[in-house]
């Protein structure tokens, strides 16, 4: 008892309990298509959040922001007659737990599950009504083996540019199939991390160092597994459209893919068989092309170096494969180059022009090489000042601008063969005239890359590929999974080649034939999980037919309905998924083109410091700690009151115990303690009819939260709540339905307390199940229109009462009231009424003298 005086409501009593049935009574299974309890009459909700990596650390306040708004939305949908689907699982694979494996020996499957079991533990906490019976781990062979499948579908393919889809390897009628292969091998620049032993992305390098422990990261050539989703560029552009995501994130997607239309041009080196193509967007300006510069990694640069620049060229290339594509793209840093001793000839002025090698040209993009011209484009113009280049105007700006680093479109000069054309005339004049020489044709660029899909890791799913003779062949569906060797050491081999080199045994794959040891990216397993989660147990197929054509149906083009995940995640996993979506549309594999119809990011929740949350700066907020004080109930509404949920904000404990009060005065308005200290029903509540301005707030209330619900206004809903309960805490009687109408809108935001309380008033009967059972309650337009107004009653204009008159009232009844009015009868007795002036449903000024 001494426990329950000490807290404003016994949530942790209620909780547990709580939590205890809903894993008992299974409530929040969603059935699939034929299953026992598979209700076909009602619509389907998939609402999904971005599954977490189950780090040791545990979550903290940030990470159930997002899952609070999706559990809000699937209680919400299941009392509006849904079937709803809303499951969570783990990206677990990841570098974070191969590092500790290298540290302790302990072998990252053994962390893996051990952080699995703390974060499942502390969503549980929280109680979201999560389908935990679809509970799916990267990690599982069950779930790789087809992650496996799947990429044996995208290597067993290829882009037809003629159908505009994927289609089987075996309908390409080239000599070459590798060379179309959706999935195929090169040898590529990446960034090779010695110390972690493997392969990082470039928002994986922080100033020349891994993200990751801080080491040091280098360029270089490794043969790498590519997937070729620049195939998929046009498409993953212009699906975009189709699709219910804020168009910030739609034009990161635009911006990464970067479509640009323009022209190749190939520049003869001198004195030289070799060619050097150039994409630009602005052929127009060819005639002021005073230099080349291309990628100090390009192949030309061993061909054409002459021997006196060669220690320079050498130099310089050590130095940029210290650098990671994000620095060497910089535009703010100054300009760096060495000149190679050769010149190339442009096309249009026929003169020579140096060619240089620098670092802001990156093999990656485009052809590797870009035509200067210093005039107009700011980069070029500060490389040719630097190191006293040539610059030509060629294009007059139409205003006042001067001509010099002008970088808009206007008229041609200095350009025999346009000169006088607009830029957008000029442009299609020189591009015809190069096409008819063979020196150039017309192209659109995209700044999407393919791929890089290898990783040089132990912690990842292995490649069901085998090589033998020197070339790579796929595993049959029947050798899946392909489980990796348990390895007594886990470091880097410090070759280049991954952990698994050391498995020789698992390597073996016969006397002629040894495995693929790279291992995919983490980006594998967030491709389509997804799908798995509409027929996680399913051992013949990735996802059932069935399944997946009511899960993820519809007339939109995406097949979830709801996808809630932070802005981090706004380019690459949703490209990435996109893409594998996509290909397994084209082959007939799933029954929609995009995975993801709505999209919603939520905002960083901050420390109370307002910076970021981090263990340097001991600010983070464990979500244990606050519901060990206030209850998981209170910790939910808090993060939903913060503020709009796209929106960033500040933690604050203060603000969690205003939420904990409101949460206490629900519990109040409806218990009492009695003397023995036991939470018994208050005894104001009555079966009685609400008056008609508790109806009207009821109703109001409804609405609010309700339309609030819809529009991700959960903050708002929560304030209309708390409206709600202040209207009734000091009344003499409580009305039993608008209480269990109210615990209904409730539920969603703080299950526990609200299916408590439902529970207690079941002492008056005629409720059935559980709150999360019942429907969600209408609202009566009717009893929201205003029927009544306020009148203001003045004697010579200072106000003497108010008074409320239907909004219907005349004239002449608003007078009579007034002048009948006992505080004005007071007033205006022994004087003359001069005259009564009437403003409708305002006020009444009655002038004596």
């Amino acid at each position: 008892m001494s426990s329950d005086r000490r807290k404003p409501y016994p949530f942790d009593q209620i909780e547990p309990k709580w939590q205890a049935i809903w894993d008992e009574r299974q409530l929040f299974h969603g059935p699939n298509p034929c299953e026992k309890g598979f209700d076909s009459a009602k619509p389907k909700f998939y609402v999904l959040d971005m599954f977490p990596y189950p780090s040791g650390a545990g979550l903290h306040v940030g990470h159930p922001e997002g899952y609070t708004a999706t559990d809000i939305v699937a209680r919400y949908k299941r009392m509006r007659g849904f079937n709803v689907l809303h499951p969570m699982g783990w990206d677990a694979f990841g570098l974070p737990a191969e590092q500790y494996a290298i540290k302790t020996g302990q072998h990252p499957a053994i962390t893996t599950r051990e952080n699995v079991a703390k974060f499942k533990s502390q969503l549980k906490r929280i109680g979201f009504s999560y389908d935990w019976q679809r509970e799916i781990n990267t990690t599982d062979p069950p779930y790789y083996k087809w992650t496996q499948w799947i990429f044996l579908q995208i290597y067993n393919s290829w882009f037809n540019p003629e159908t505009n889809r994927a289609e089987p390897i075996s309908t390409y009628r080239g000599t070459d199939p590798d060379s179309v292969r959706l999935a195929y091998v090169a040898d590529v620049p990446v960034n090779w991390c010695p110390e972690l032993g493997t392969v990082l992305a470039n928002e994986e390098v922080v100033d020349g160092k891994s993200e990751v422990g801080g080491f040091p990261v280098v360029r270089r050539p490794m043969r790498q597994w590519m997937l070729r989703i620049t195939a998929y560029a046009e498409r993953l552009l212009n699906e975009l459209e189709g699709l219910d995501w804020p168009e910030g994130i739609k034009l990161l997607q635009r911006n990464w893919i970067g479509r640009s239309e323009g022209a190749e041009i190939d520049f003869k080196v001198d004195k030289s068989d070799q060619k050097i193509r150039v994409f630009t967007t602005r052929p127009d300006t060819l005639y002021g092309g005073t230099f080349l510069v291309i990628a100090p990694e390009h192949s030309l640069v061993d061909l054409i170096v002459t021997e006196e620049q060669w220690p320079a060229v050498r130099e310089y290339r050590e130095r940029a494969a210290r650098k990671s594509e994000l620095e060497r793209a910089d535009l703010s840093k100054e300009k760096t180059g060495v000149f190679t001793g050769a010149y190339a000839i442009n096309p249009a002025t026929n003169e020579k022009i140096p060619l240089w090698i620098a670092d802001y040209v990156l093999l990656g993009y485009g052809t590797g090489a870009i035509g200067g011209v210093p005039a107009h484009d700011e980069r070029d113009l500060e490389f040719a000042k630097k190191f006293d280049l040539p610059i030509v105007v060629v294009v007059q700006p139409t205003g006042d601008e001067p001509a010099l680093g002008f970088t808009g479109e206007g008229i041609a000069i200095n350009s025999p063969i346009i000169n006088g054309l607009t830029s957008a005339h000029a442009k299609k004049k020189i591009t015809s005239w190069l096409e008819e020489r063979g020196l150039g044709k017309r192209a659109i660029n995209y700044k999407l890359r393919d791929w890089l899909f290898s990783r040089q890791r132990y912690w990842g799913e292995p490649f069901p590929i085998v090589w033998e003779n020197g070339k790579h062949r796929a595993l049959q569906e029947k050798e899946l999974p392909v489980v990796p060797s348990p390895l007594d050491d886990y470091k880097p081999t410090g070759t280049g080649e991954p952990p698994l080199a050391k498995a020789k045994e698992w390597i073996r794959y016969s006397d002629k034939a040894i495995r693929e040891t790279n291992t995919m990216p983490q980006w594998a397993g967030s491709c389509w999980y997804y799908l798995r989660f509409c027929d996680p147990d399913n051992d013949k197929r990735f996802v059932g037919e069935e399944a997946e054509r009511y899960w993820m149906g519809g007339d939109q083009p995406g097949g979830v309905d709801l996808y809630v995940g932070g802005t981090e995640h706004a380019v690459l996993h949703l490209l990435y998924a996109r893409f594998w979506q996509k290909v397994l549309f084209d082959l007939g594999y799933v029954s929609k083109p995009e995975p993801f119809q709505r999209l919603v990011n939520q905002g960083i929740i901050l420390g109370e410091d307002n910076q970021k949350m981090s263990k340097s700066r001991g600010n983070i907020v464990n979500p244990d700690d606050v519901i060990d004080q206030h209850g998981a109930d209170a910790f939910r509404c808090y993060e939903m009151f913060m503020g709009p949920l796209v929106q960033m904000k500040p933690w604050s404990t203060r603000g969690v115990e205003g939420v904990a009060r409101f949460l206490a005065r629900v519990w109040r308005l409806l218990m009492k303690e009695n003397q023995a200290g036991e939470w018994v029903l208050s005894d104001k509540i009555k079966e009685i009819e609400a008056s008609k301005q508790q109806q009207k707030l009821l109703h109001a209330t409804i609405k609010k939260v309700t339309e609030d619900i819809e529009s991700f206004s959960f903050n708002t809903a929560i304030s209309q709540m708390m409206i709600f309960v202040n209207a009734f805490t000091n009344v003499e009687m409580i009305p039993l339905l608008a209480m269990r109408t109210f615990l209904t809108l409730l539920n969603p935001f703080a299950p526990h307390i609200s299916s408590e309380l439902w529970e207690r008033l079941a002492d008056f009967g005629d409720a059935r199940g559980d709150v999360s059972q019942q429907s969600w309650p209408a609202y009566d337009e009717r009893l929201l229109i205003e029927d009544e107004v306020e009148i203001v009653i003045q004697i010579n204009g200072k106000l003497r009462d108010r008074v409320k008159m239907p909004i219907v009232a005349t004239e002449e009844e608003l007078k009579a009231v007034a002048l009948s009015n006992p505080k004005v009868q007071d007033r205006i007795s022994g004087k003359a009424v001069r005259k009564v002036i009437v403003v409708p449903k305002k006020l009444v000024n009655i002038v004596v003298i």
